[in-house]
């Protein structure tokens, strides 16, 4: 067992150290032909990880390699980054935010709500009220979630909805229909909460099977929706009907080893690349109560490697087999919540309350189950993508895609793409549309309907 602990800060003493010797961060173009090098230096920190490469995830980000150093009191990272169709990062705009947000006035929190390219959702920003929902998945669940809000007269402005090991996640964000404000009557909140939690709890007893909560207050939703799953203690299994069975291709290789000379405990992750990877696995060892010490992140065309040199916050090391296997089961968990295979649905409509009711009341009726959902809204403007499946697991058939877009008819603009099992973005669409993010992309004036 290792003796090192993570250094105390006196919260005085740590302000004084980064006002002394405030965070230097440079966006280089010029070292790498093919990518952004992003290079953070500052005084060290519980935390300070997470927070850039939440930073990085949240502008669209693809880390292709990562070089982390932060034993002692400095913190020095260097990143490889690339836009979503692979390239430098050349908007000045982006770099100019880059350089805010890491740099000595931005300290993460208040930098990232001002990102103009995102709504609410990411940053709770305006007059919404987040919901929380947590509980047994089942076909049809978001359609009947939905139509509750829709009923209630609340309006849907973001959601962002995971399932994984037949347990869902959803993190919701209404204001009310006609003041266009966040809900704070107690009364309409409980009236609320009573149904959604009889809708979560379908036919068991168990208080536990489901919860909700509601806040007015700031969260990030990616880390929210890892927090909630982890609390569920999704790692350790459905025991439902609706388990996903993960293709052998997805499934991480995770192992946890131990580096005596520096007393480090070594978590070597290889599986299938993807966008956000590197943000799911600190989030996660972050929640654990782990500290990051040395890291090396690379990808090899469709493959990523990462290995975290790692302590638990006391300054152990694991060292028991029980800690060991947690860690590798969280891990698995947090990666493969994000993985989708398949076909992808993107809709886009202008905004109003039932929308979401709609379009999932449509998915359901047409055999379709929700794996992953994502609802933004800019302006008047609302654009749904959600990763679909049918509803006994089997694939999305073309006899389900024309009958989907007889339903919506040209109320809407529908895009279908599937997603390959070797590339870490959805596959382009035969109209040459790629999209730019996967839930924060642009609103495209395209009015064709696409099957993949």
């Amino acid at each position: 067992m290792a003796s090192v602990c993570w250094p105390y800060f006196d919260p005085e003493y740590e302000n004084l150290s980064i006002r002394i010797n405030p965070p230097r961060v440079s966006v280089d173009n010029s070292t790498c032909h093919d990518c952004t090098l992003v290079k953070v230096d500052s005084v060290n920190k519980p935390g300070i990880l997470l927070e850039v490469v939440q930073i990085l995830s949240d502008i669209d980000l693809t880390i292709t390699k990562a070089y982390i150093s932060s034993d002692g009191g400095w913190f020095m990272d260097v990143f490889h980054v690339t836009d979503q169709q692979g390239k430098k990062i050349t908007d000045g705009k982006t770099i100019d935010y880059i350089e805010q947000a890491l740099g000595p006035k931005g300290h993460i929190k208040d930098g990232t709500k001002a990102w103009p390219g995102k709504q609410v959702g990411v940053h709770c920003v305006g007059d919404h009220t987040a919901i929380e929902l947590i509980g047994r998945d089942r076909p049809g669940l978001l359609s009947e979630i939905s139509a509750v809000l829709a009923n209630l007269r609340f309006n849907v402005a973001v959601a962002e909805v995971w399932t994984h090991n037949s347990r869902i996640a959803c993190v919701l964000y209404v204001n009310d229909d006609a003041t266009s404000r966040a809900v704070d009557d107690p009364t309409r909140l409980s009236i609320m909460e009573d149904q959604l939690k009889n809708i979560l709890r379908g036919c068991e007893d168990d208080e536990k099977v489901a919860r909700t909560s509601f806040s007015m207050g700031f969260t990030h939703v990616d880390r929210r929706l890892h927090q909630m799953f982890f609390a569920d203690r999704d790692y350790e299994g459905g025991g439902g009907t609706t388990v996903v069975d993960y293709p052998p291709s997805s499934k991480p290789k995770i192992k946890v080893g131990l580096c005596e000379d520096k007393g480090y405990s070594v978590v070597s992750v290889q599986c299938k690349d993807r966008a956000k990877l590197m943000f799911d696995i600190v989030c996660t060892l972050t929640d654990m109560q782990y500290v990051v010490f040395h890291a090396t992140i690379s990808s090899d065309g469709p493959y990523a490697s990462q290995e975290y040199y790692i302590r638990h916050m006391d300054g152990c090391i694991l060292d028991t087999e029980g800690e060991k296997e947690r860690v590798i089961k969280c891990l698995e968990a947090a990666i493969q919540r994000r993985v989708s295979e398949g076909v992808s649905l993107e809709l886009c409509a202008k905004d109003k309350v039932g929308l979401l009711s709609e379009i999932t009341r449509i998915l359901r009726e047409n055999g379709l189950s929700v794996t992953r959902a994502g609802v933004t809204t800019k302006g008047e403007q609302a654009v749904n993508v959600f990763y679909v499946r049918g509803a006994s697991g089997n694939p999305v058939d073309m006899n389900t895609i024309e009958s989907l877009r007889k339903a919506i008819g040209h109320t809407m603009m529908f895009n279908v793409k599937k997603v390959p099992s070797n590339s870490k973005q959805p596959e382009a669409t035969s109209t040459g549309w790629a999209k730019t993010s996967f839930f924060f992309g642009k609103v495209l004036g395209l009015n064709t309907y696409v099957c993949s």
